[in-house]
């Protein structure tokens, strides 16, 4: 019987392509309702999700019983899946770090640029008739802290030194080499380097421990006018404590492109409203290209993990 494969978010067809050459059977159920979702999922050997579906121990528990074997998330952040209850269950889970690395980077330093500038304000403003140009900065010197020096935060800050800023870094697990290699100086500790920061960018994963990272407690320890820009995840920051640190000064401007809730709430939107806030809804890996190759990681990883042949053609 051939491998069956459910995908239930959206993924570039290319993945269809490929695992159609390995025999292997793709369904697409895209938006499928949780309760229709649990009485299916028993009859399929993968499951590929992004961020909206939630892979939890109930989920997991039901295609266990059945024939499942990989959740597969096409992206990066895991944090929507019940690794532990999977690893349990003897079901794998795989993800696509590597794809989406550029484009992210790419909005990292696009929000950086439009909050520094404060072009949004400026523009929403003109679009109301208001010949309005408020006066920002220049990144050009600057020092940028990068927290969380993996694959995207060493993009961003490869880019960010190409237009002349000072790179600064912060990590739990050892990048000397890595820091080394670009130039970027390595800080003891995240509040050594808060405190120096014209520009700080969240770049860590959501875990026990990086949750409300950025907090009252923390944002005291916040350069005076410093910019934040958070492209990770938005349950990294107390939103509250963003919103009341713009407002009394200690920062200058936020620029986001997650949230604490997706879409967001009320809470979120007090601060996706404030007019010294840049903000888009969770698009850092929404281009054609990092979709693609996304898909084409997901397919890759779907024909080894299900024992179909090795060698598919694309490359990620």
């Amino acid at each position: 019987m051939p491998a069956r494969v459910l995908v239930v978010d959206p993924v570039d067809p290319v993945l269809d392509g490929i695992l159609a050459k390995h025999g292997i059977q793709v369904e697409r159920r895209i938006g499928l309702a949780r309760g229709e979702l649990l009485k299916i999922i028993a009859g399929y050997d993968a499951i590929v999700v992004r961020s909206r579906t939630r892979v939890d121990a109930e989920l997991l528990e039901a295609g266990a019983r059945g024939r499942l074997r990989v959740v597969a998330r096409a992206g990066v952040g895991l944090d929507n899946i019940d690794f532990d209850a999977a690893s349990k269950l003897g079901v794998r889970v795989v993800n696509t770090p590597g794809p989406s690395t550029q484009s992210v980077a790419e909005l990292t330093i696009a929000l950086m640029i439009m909050a520094a500038r404060r072009a949004l304000e400026a523009n929403l403003r003109l679009r109301e008739g208001e010949w309005y140009r408020p006066l920002g900065m220049e990144l050009y010197g600057k020092r940028l802290f990068v927290v969380g020096f993996g694959r995207i935060g060493r993009r961003v800050a490869e880019i960010a030194k190409a237009i002349g800023m000072r790179v600064a870094a912060y990590d739990v697990v050892d990048v000397r080499e890595e820091a080394r290699a670009r130039g970027v100086d390595l800080v003891a500790s995240l509040r050594d380097g808060l405190r120096e920061a014209d520009v700080v960018s969240l770049h860590v994963p959501l875990t026990p421990q990086t949750y409300h990272l950025i907090n009252r407690d923390t944002l005291r320890d916040f350069k005076r006018g410093a910019i934040l820009v958070n492209t990770a995840r938005g349950e990294l920051m107390d939103t509250e404590a963003v919103l009341e640190a713009l407002e009394n000064g200690v920062l200058s401007a936020v620029a986001i492109d997650v949230h604490e809730r997706e879409p967001p709430g009320e809470r979120e939107l007090r601060l996706i409203r404030h007019p010294r806030v840049v903000a888009t809804p969770h698009i850092g890996a929404s281009t054609a290209e990092a979709q693609r190759r996304i898909a084409v990681a997901v397919a890759e990883e779907l024909a080894r993990e299900l024992g179909s042949l090795e060698g598919v053609e694309g490359g990620g």
